[in-house]
């Protein structure tokens, strides 16, 4: 057992895990070459776990936006359509635009939204005028799916106020796929 602990030390010296002694920085050199054992499981789990839950900053951001919402700013999605700021299109026809997310939360990302907002920032602001749209947007999500090659399997995710993380208050759909999908999302 003596050889066996003083082998994990001479490791754990190698790799650095031993450093002079900082209370605020202590460093456990069997915890640590335990950990690389498993870095790849906690990794994977941590990924995981912060996917599913929002981060206050998400929660602070979505409830900074939700006080602008009905402003009539422009959002940062109009001056995505007015080509003011550059994005990756994916799909565009006369009534929508699909272009991938800065922050892909899969390996595809894409945001559909209506290129003409007329007061539909959030769905639970949807009326009756706005079915056409909004059928059209599903519809654009389905074709998006099938030029990223995830018609297979795909998800449509809509956030709707701030309780929900919505950070941009122009309806907007994110086309998710590329990888296995959870239940339940989150």
């Amino acid at each position: 057992m003596a050889a066996f602990t003083s082998s994990l030390l001479r490791s754990a010296v190698t790799i650095g895990a031993l450093a002079p002694f900082n209370p605020l920085k202590q460093r456990n050199p069997f915890r640590l070459i335990h950990s690389n054992f498993n870095l790849s499981t906690r990794q994977c789990t941590r990924r995981a776990i912060s996917s599913v839950r929002a981060t206050h900053d998400e929660e602070a951001s979505a409830k900074a936006a939700a006080t602008e919402a009905n402003t009539g700013a422009p959002t940062i999605f109009d001056k995505i359509i007015s080509k003011e700021i550059p994005s990756s299109i994916v799909y565009e026809d006369e009534k929508v635009l699909a272009f991938r997310d800065i922050n892909p939360q899969a390996p595809v990302h894409v945001l559909v939204i209506p290129k003409l907002r007329d007061g539909l920032t959030e769905l639970g602001k949807a009326e009756a005028r706005h079915e056409d749209i909004l059928g059209h947007l599903l519809h654009a999500s389905k074709i998006v799916a099938e030029k990223e090659g995830i018609i297979d399997g795909f998800r449509v995710v809509i956030n709707s106020g701030a309780t929900a993380c919505q950070s941009v208050y122009h309806l907007h759909l994110h086309v998710l796929g590329g990888r296995q999908m959870k239940w339940p999302p989150g």
